[in-house]
């Protein structure tokens, strides 16, 4: 057979392939971007006055997202409300980004230097929380640390406090719930890196005389970077995304931007502020997936 016939049959072949799989690639296709693009087009709409949109084109919408109009006039001036929830939101999942890698980092390590067949079991023990719902899990927390839960109770009977402290409906409870929540995410990843570790490395550079602390910056740190990258990705893009736990440990006052986009669709009905809300949430999170993509690709091109 001539290379020509060859070609002509393999583009035959690759072309069948594609007409068989486009049912599948279309309603995939749709299913992921339909949904992005209804709540792009609400975000430039007018606000229904029941609720819904209107069929008017209006960017009142991303205007509402760092600006906002006075009661009686026009004037904008910046909105204080959402800037402050942006900013709380950002700061705490960065702040639960470092504590779930602070305590995660060591339970990965010592769970990598495990004997391998106890390994299992380790990582049965980690992936537990997931068999339960989140808002249970966030209950359990809320348990703990309200006025009269475990923490305050077990202070109070040894008379190390004359009243209870006030933990709950704080940004701190919701961090702690956070954490508590998000924890696996970060241990798994860093698990599977800090396995396929050469601790014989490990063990070179503490017989040139390195302290441990300059071994795991200079040794286990750079070697294990994928896993910490992904593991900081795995937990920074759900919790700033967070609902259900802000919801539950803030009490409706600490509020996040999952929050302040349910308020917009439901008591606010303004659809259209609510829409542009999560387009903007949408957009950090893929400017944090595009920091990951191009840190991944240096690691890669740095150990090729």
């Amino acid at each position: 057979m001539s290379q020509s016939a060859i070609r002509a049959d393999y583009r035959r072949t690759l072309t069948r392939r594609w007409l068989l799989s486009s049912p599948a690639l279309l309603i995939v296709l749709l299913a992921a971007t339909g949904p992005l693009l209804v709540v792009l087009l609400y975000s430039f709409l007018k606000a229904g006055p029941y609720g819904g949109v209107l069929p008017e084109f209006s960017p009142e919408a991303w205007i509402g997202v760092v600006m906002q109009r006075g009661l009686f006039d026009d004037t904008l001036s910046i909105a204080d409300a959402h800037l402050a929830i942006f900013w709380r939101s950002i700061r705490l999942s960065l702040e639960t980004t470092l504590l779930t890698l602070i305590f995660g980092f060591p339970t990965a390590y010592f769970i990598a230097t495990r004997p391998p067949n106890t390994r299992e079991l380790w990582l049965f023990l980690i992936t537990i929380p997931f068999w339960t719902n989140l808002l249970i899990r966030t209950f359990a927390i809320l348990q703990i640390i309200r006025n009269d839960g475990t923490i305050n109770t077990v202070l109070l009977k040894l008379g190390l406090i004359g009243e209870p402290i006030r933990m709950l409906y704080t940004d701190g409870a919701i961090l702690a719930g956070m954490v508590y929540v998000y924890l696996p995410l970060m241990v798994l990843p860093l698990y599977a890196s800090m396995e396929k570790l050469d601790f014989r490395i490990v063990e070179a550079g503490y017989d040139l005389y390195a302290t441990p602390f300059r071994v795991l910056r200079l040794v286990i740190i750079p070697l294990v970077k994928p896993g910490i990258v992904a593991g900081c990705i795995l937990v920074f893009i759900p919790s700033l995304g967070a609902y259900v736990t802000p919801n539950v440990l803030g009490g409706g006052k600490n509020l996040m931007i999952g929050n302040l986009i349910e308020l917009q669709f439901g008591q606010g009905r303004n659809w259209p502020l609510g829409s542009a809300l999560s387009i903007s949430l949408m957009a950090v999170v893929m400017a944090a997936l595009i920091v990951y993509v191009r840190n991944a690709d240096k690691t890669g091109g740095h150990h090729g």
